[in-house]
């Protein structure tokens, strides 16, 4: 396999040099990747499973490196050579965070502009905002080469800018099935597409994502532990709040949630999932659709006397000051604002979710609303501890330090906040 991958990115070079094409015009059926499962089979292999993915072991007359065929998470069969890997590019929103949590960052041969923080010119609307994965790792993806812009405006991988970082795979969060397969055949490499799920850090697309990292790069240890101890934290929360009756539950508005860089007062969900966790009841119910959204001005000040307890979202305090410059009196229809019950969570979105920071937001979240069953929580403790699990090292203070995180979790001085 070795030989027809270095076969194959020969060819994709001169098809780069020589493409004028994007990646909408390589995705005919023409352009399928060539590590698929139809032609592992055909050569006599064995279909097996393997952490919940599809696996397809090929006879081999090397040991060191078995090749088999995993399902990535759109669906996908590629084969890979699980533990082989020595360059690796992450793409797409989310990717190279992910990627961090359990593969080894001193194999990247390449980070997207976004992801480093030395360039001038860059995507820098996530610079103020807590993002952990930059934390723990920024100094080290500011000495890689580039391997495409990034942020919220890409909408395509940029196939001549990651062959000249030379990886031999590529873990991608851009989730279209011939795009991919376009671009493993451009690239020559196997393309791995991830996927979170719309509940984030808690949904099993997370999970298998994590799974998926970890068969790939020899790490179904470190990947399993990690998923253990998300599962053991939504437990620890929802059994302190499975017996609180709903006639004594505050109801609670979420609002600033970010949605592709764009967020205000009115972004909010009605399924945001730390509520569902957390047991919380959620003032926000009758919107057709669910996932974070914008509702109408006129439904916030309808909804107002109901709030008991208000959250916003840090990376949306930027957006909602000027709005407040401009009319002080927005949140007067609001009881929570009236009463002194607002609080700020970290940021939830920035360059897609922060999935310890969800972990970490539906604590905090939890025990304002329920006080008395979280009496001995300590919001930085947990900071440090979830960064520790995800990460490797404790970030709380590095976090609480980011402008756009106004000094941590808090419960917030409405007469002076927004001043």
């Amino acid at each position: 396999m070795r030989k027809q991958l270095l076969r194959k990115k020969i060819v994709a070079v001169v098809m780069a040099a020589a493409m004028s094409c994007g990646m909408m015009a390589c995705g005919s059926s023409e352009g399928k990747a060539p590590n698929t499962a139809a032609s592992a089979n055909e050569e006599g292999n064995i279909d097996a499973s393997v952490n919940g993915n599809t696996v397809s072991e090929e006879a081999s007359e090397s040991d060191e490196a078995k090749e088999i065929t995993i399902t990535d998470m759109i669906g996908r069969e590629v084969i890979i050579e699980p533990g082989s890997y020595k360059k690796v590019v992450c793409i797409g929103a989310g990717a190279l965070r992910m990627y961090s949590y359990v593969g080894d960052v001193s194999i990247l041969c390449g980070v997207e502009d976004i992801d480093n923080e030395s360039l001038e010119e860059r995507p820098q609307m996530f610079d103020g905002v807590a993002r952990p994965y930059m934390l723990a790792y920024g100094d080290v993806f500011a000495n890689l080469p580039s391997c495409g812009v990034g942020g919220p405006n890409a909408q395509a991988a940029e196939a001549e800018k990651i062959l000249t970082c030379e990886p031999d795979i590529v873990i991608s969060e851009y989730e279209d099935v011939e795009k991919e397969d376009a671009l493993s055949e451009q690239l020559g490499v196997p393309v791995i597409t991830l996927k979170a799920g719309p509940m984030g850090v808690f949904d099993e697309s997370f999970a298998g994502s994590m799974e998926l990292l970890g068969q790939i790069f020899d790490q179904e240890e470190r990947a399993e532990e990690l998923i253990t101890y998300i599962e053991d934290e939504k437990n620890a929360i929802s059994e302190k709040t499975k017996d609180i009756k709903d006639e004594d539950k505050p109801s609670v508005y979420i609002c600033g949630l970010g949605n592709w860089g764009t967020t205000n007062h009115l972004m909010t969900a009605q399924n945001y999932v730390s509520f569902n966790i957390a047991g919380v009841k959620n003032v926000v119910t009758d919107l057709e659709n669910n996932g974070i959204q914008e509702i109408e001005e006129e439904k916030l000040v309808s909804m107002g006397e109901d709030i008991d307890i208000m959250f916003i979202d840090a990376a949306a305090v930027k957006n909602i000051k000027p709005l407040y410059a401009e009319d002080n009196t927005m949140f007067d229809s609001i009881k929570a604002w009236n009463d002194g019950e607002v609080y700020l969570e970290m940021a939830y979105n920035a360059y897609y979710t922060n999935y310890e920071i969800a972990l970490i937001n539906t604590w905090y979240i939890a025990s304002v609303v329920y006080p008395e069953a979280f009496e001995d929580f300590d919001v930085e403790a947990k900071t440090d501890e979830v960064t520790q699990m995800f990460l490797g090292t404790p970030l709380a203070s590095d976090i609480y330090e980011k402008p756009a995180s106004f000094g941590g979790y808090q419960k917030i001085d409405t007469a002076t906040f927004f001043n």
